[in-house]
């Protein structure tokens, strides 16, 4: 599958229905991403609705992958608003790649992707957590860091606790005024 990875600026509301269509899928399949079982269209777009909210205010990135088509696939986020003390890091949150989609490279590319445009705002830090397998394994690939796993921390979609891994990556160098003396 030929695809390519971009950043929006805003979601449009077919990008709304879109991306939609792709969370709901990745948590029918079972991804702890937030959300539980059933998970409706209007829950979706809501969420939606909010993430754009907060791109056009600056508190974070969005990426998208698309198909030469112009198919959604895959998507993910920078959460670029930190408390004051933490104006270095973000935070990677809502990898989606769509089930039928995955094992094409489209995960390792957003990462690739997110980790270039939270350098480009000026953050040296990135963090995330995940419970997926597959998903630890793309960024133990990417160079990312395993810090620890915490049991039951959160809820898979059907119910039932599960535990989450999380996971840093340093990007290049902490500007100086940031560097402790």
């Amino acid at each position: 599958m030929s695809f390519q990875i971009r950043a929006i600026n805003a979601v449009s509301q077919p990008q709304i229905a879109e991306l939609s269509h792709l969370l709901i899928a990745c948590v029918e399949a079972g991804a702890s991403v937030g959300f539980m079982l059933p998970f409706t269209n209007t829950k979706a777009e809501t969420y939606w609705q909010h993430v754009n909210e907060s791109l056009q205010q600056g508190e974070r990135l969005v990426l998208i992958a698309e198909t030469a088509d112009a198919k959604i696939v895959g998507s993910v986020q920078i959460v670029l608003s930190q408390p004051e003390n933490q104006p270095h890091r973000a935070d990677l949150s809502k990898m989606l790649v769509h089930p039928k989609a995955r094992r094409q490279g489209i995960a390792a590319a957003l990462l690739t992707a997110a980790e270039t445009g939270a350098q480009a705002q000026g953050k040296n830090l990135l963090v995330l957590d995940t419970a997926n397998p597959e998903a630890e394994r793309v960024y133990e690939r990417g160079g990312w860091q395993r810090c620890g796993v915490i049991p039951n921390y959160a809820l898979w979609p059907t119910g039932g606790l599960c535990a989450t891994t999380f996971f840093y990556k340093k990007l290049g160098h902490a500007p100086e005024e940031l560097k402790s003396h």
